[in-house]
């Protein structure tokens, strides 16, 4: 291998997670996340590389709720693992350029790790704090009703109309991916436009 590679790879393994995708071999790459490239109709697609560089990262629970760790699979689908019990942890053997989330195991409702959405495993990141956003008061609300009432019997209740459909659209893991990847495709292309 030559100098300049070794420099390279040794300039990747450094970068940090919240540097901005570039292009690179057809994909979107960065801190070894990975966007594949939009295609029509779908849009763009988030997903865990296969580095096969162990990164070994303890998934904390700060939270008071039980939480769902959720791996992007290298096809960008979620993949669900064991539930972390309030206020507990795990040691977790990823790989470098793993995706995470993480979500409330009871309503679905996301939560941050490291005070972000998504967790991108590294080898100089060994743990993952999981932590409750700051929910607005009009999320936390819906929170609180759909706790509290069934879904058949949303529409019964005397409320304005428009907050039927924010109630019956539940907090998905698909839809937080997609929002995700739309948003980094959106940043990559204000950076390639400056």
């Amino acid at each position: 291998m030559r100098v300049s590679e070794r420099r390279e790879r040794a300039r990747a393994r450094s970068r940090s997670r919240t540097d901005p995708l570039v292009p690179r071999r057809g994909r979107w790459e960065r801190a070894g996340a990975v966007m594949a490239p939009p295609v029509p109709g779908v849009g763009p697609c988030l997903r865990s590389v296969n580095t096969r560089e162990l990164s070994e990262v303890f998934f904390n629970n700060r939270s008071p709720r039980s939480v769902l760790p959720v791996w992007v699979d290298f096809d960008g689908r979620p993949r669900h693992y064991p539930v972390l019990q309030p206020r507990t942890g795990r040691l977790m053997h990823s790989y470098r350029g793993h995706l995470w989330l993480f979500r409330d195991a009871g309503t679905n409702d996301g939560l941050l790790v490291n005070q972000q959405e998504l967790f991108i495993a590294a080898p100089n990141v060994i743990k993952a704090d999981i932590t409750l956003p700051v929910f607005t008061l009009k999320e936390r609300c819906l929170q609180v009703v759909r706790s509290l009432v069934k879904p058949v019997d949303y529409r019964k209740l005397d409320i304005v109309r428009s907050l039927y459909e924010e109630l019956e659209d539940h907090p998905d893991v698909k839809k937080d991916l997609q929002r995700l990847s739309l948003e980094r495709s959106e940043i990559l292309r204000n950076g390639v436009l400056e």
